[in-house]
């Protein structure tokens, strides 16, 4: 059942101290304190709150593209979507189809990358596999595979670069994937996935709980910028030569980032835990950043990612931390002004 979108009075945002920490969503951070000592916090108005059909949702992924937004659940693999300024979220992809039964991350290619056709790009979490459809029919397209066990791989986020090719991050196994635009509308199915990079003996160590999470691409489209949810770091991944370096934060970092956005030249990044959205001043070839505020909500709700549209954010609430009790319902998206 489709449900009207609610506006919610807003909280207004405190100003914080920046604090840096380790976790993952299975583990409590450790706070300590950044070098920076504040940042300047945001007041959000007012929120649009879209409610999403169904029980059991545990929202994880957005993406959105000329108004029409996609929302994807982990818990049976749903996809739904919805317009901006509509109440109506409806399911698109029914969960369980074509054997995605868990969604994470979401990304859609644009029109002009493929002939006019526009492609959703779904990964799978642990299943090790990503599904590729037509974004406006919800034909399959194509699947792809890790080869790897629920126990080794958890396929998180998706960025679609500038020249359509998809790469996805693995929060559990130490790669990152990249799956060409080519391959995606060859109609493949369950071809491999390239490792793009190894990050093994790289900068980016992997360790307990969550790793890789979040990416994006940089201003300029020479480097792919990937959080790690676990230490709270960004890293940058030149797209030519692979080469893997930290981005410099001036001491700071972004405890539980999660999903990202990068618009007008500002990097979003979701911290679930701490229930905020980071803002971050990247430099254009993303080698350098400064945090300069952060963005909350009464309607946040353990949010996962983010995704820009007609200057605002579509933030999605996860209630993660609701798992195994009684979440509230009906699950949401809430849409705050940039």
């Amino acid at each position: 059942m489709n449900r009207a979108s609610r506006i919610v009075p807003a909280v207004a945002a405190t100003t914080l101290l920046l604090s840096a920490c380790g976790s993952s969503d299975s583990a409590e951070p450790a706070s300590t304190t950044s070098s920076n000592s504040s940042v300047s916090a945001s007041t959000v108005p007012s929120a649009t709150v879209y409610d999403l059909p169904g029980n059991g949702v545990f929202p994880e992924g957005i993406t959105a593209a000329d108004g029409t937004f996609y929302v994807t659940s982990t818990s049976d693999g749903a996809v739904f979507r919805g317009t901006v300024g509509s109440p109506d979220v409806s399911v698109f992809l029914a969960g369980g189809a074509d054997g995605r039964t868990g969604a994470a991350g979401i990304d859609v290619t644009d029109d002009d990358q493929s002939d006019g056709a526009t492609y959703l790009v779904v990964a799978g979490g642990a299943t090790g596999k990503v599904w590729v459809y037509d974004a406006d029919s919800g034909d399959l397209v194509a699947t792809f595979t890790n080869g790897l066990g629920t126990d080794a791989t958890f396929l998180n986020d998706v960025a679609i670069a500038d020249n359509g090719d998809a790469y996805v991050t693995d929060s559990r196994s130490p790669a990152l994937y990249r799956i060409p635009l080519e391959q995606m509308t060859a109609g493949t199915m369950d071809g491999p996935m390239e490792t793009f990079v190894n990050f093994d003996g790289t900068p980016f160590a992997y360790g307990d709980g969550f790793n890789a999470n979040g990416i994006v691409e940089n201003a300029d489209d020479s480097a792919l910028i990937v959080v790690q949810s676990s230490t709270g770091n960004l890293y940058r991944i030149d797209r030519e030569s692979k080469a893997v370096t930290q981005v410099d934060l001036g001491g700071a970092t972004l405890a539980n980032g999660d999903g990202m956005e990068m618009d007008d030249g500002t990097l979003y990044v979701v911290r679930n835990r701490d229930g905020l959205i980071a803002t971050v001043d990247l430099s254009e070839d993303g080698t350098t950043g400064e945090v300069t505020g952060e963005i909350t909500d009464a309607s946040f709700a353990y949010p996962t990612t983010v995704a820009a549209v007609d200057g605002r954010l579509l933030v999605v609430n996860s209630q993660f931390d609701k798992r195994g009790e009684e979440p509230v319902e009906p699950f949401t998206v809430s849409s705050v002004p940039k």
